[in-house]
């Protein structure tokens, strides 16, 4: 049974759920039977990028990742809204108003930091029992309440060659961040000059858990005096993992005709590296496995993973020295 991470590039018009299940038929085709898959973050189907997909022991991390903080790149064209704030949508409103770079970047700080948004009315949260987006679909008027959420960052895309900062995009440049697709600038050409009006703007936001870059998209056109809607979307990281560990599907299919699994499987410690670890002794790491609550710890209060030479044992929570076990891992020992 493998254990571990697969981070794929999703690719425009693959739902999470139909990328969960190709997992699961390249791991069939490879031999490897029944195994347990998970996703780490639903990516709406028009969305690409960053989709962490948990095998094995991994997926009990997957409730961790869904609380992860995620970085997008996201278009806005402006001069149009829909209804479902993106391409697949029907025009609501429009204005003529364009904003130049300088007033975008005047914009930005009121959208960074601890802000109330209210979400699409086409999304997956439930009104009454039933998801928003059926509601809307079935014609009903959809309000939904306003919610904290937090951008850490948001920032225009750099140029292709300039990074983003550390922040913000994870450091990545445009063409880091893209490969080949292409960026979005006016008209096909060259990025605006200062002055010039804007008839799109591609930016980086790193958010918080909860936070919609379609209602941010719409927020900013509207605090600009005009109207707009997402037209690209690319997820280029997920809590720990970036673009750079993501690999294509044609890539993931090529697990079931020959190469190894091991070849695109992370170990599921790759989804603790932004918590502390704790070693543990073998005693301690007995008493781990069977629940029991350690004592006498110097380690900082919080999350830690816990591990038993390169193995990891569990996922706990350490406060005033004493450490609890939130997930244990079934994992054999180097010596079974």
């Amino acid at each position: 049974m493998p254990h571990g991470w697969i981070i794929l590039d999703k690719p425009h018009g693959l739902g999470s759920t139909q990328a969960v299940a190709a997992v699961k038929r390249v791991c069939r085709q490879a031999g490897l039977g029944k195994v347990k898959v998970g996703h780490g973050g639903t990516l709406d189907p028009l969305a690409t990028g960053v989709l962490p997909i948990a095998l094995g022991e991994a997926t009990k991390l997957t409730g961790r990742m869904l609380d992860a903080s995620k970085v997008y790149a996201f278009t806005i064209a402006f001069g149009t809204e829909t209804d479902t704030l993106d391409l697949e949508g029907q025009v609501i409103a429009e204005s003529p108003v364009r904003p130049s770079r300088t007033e975008v970047e005047a914009i930005l700080p009121r959208f960074t930091g601890p802000i109330q948004q209210v979400p699409p009315a086409y999304s997956a949260i439930k009104v009454d029992g039933e998801r928003a987006y059926d509601l809307a679909r079935a014609g009903e008027a959809v309000e939904l309440k306003s919610r904290e959420v937090t951008v850490y960052q948001l920032n225009f895309l750099p140029e292709p060659g300039r990074g983003t900062g550390e922040a913000g995009g994870g450091g990545l440049a445009a063409d880091e961040a893209f490969g080949d697709r292409p960026l979005h600038h006016p008209a096909g050409g060259p990025p605006p000059r200062d002055g010039e009006d804007l008839a799109e703007i591609t930016l980086v936001a790193h958010v918080s858990k909860g936070t919609y870059i379609r209602s941010l998209a719409r927020d900013i056109a509207k605090a600009l005096g005009t109207v707009g809607h997402v037209t690209m979307l690319r997820r280029i990281k997920a809590g720990p993992f970036g673009i750079e560990q993501a690999i294509s599907l044609d890539k993931l299919n090529e697990v079931a005709n020959g190469p190894q699994l091991e070849n695109v499987l992370l170990p599921l410690e790759a989804g603790l590296v932004d918590i502390p670890a704790l070693n543990l002794g073998p005693e301690q790491a007995r008493a781990v496995r069977q629940g029991r609550v350690l004592t006498g710890l110097s380690q900082d209060d919080g999350l830690c993973w816990a591990r038993a030479g390169n193995i990891p044992v569990a996922l706990m929570e350490v406060s005033s020295g004493e450490a609890t076990v939130v997930r244990g891992f079934n994992l054999p020992d180097v010596a079974e």
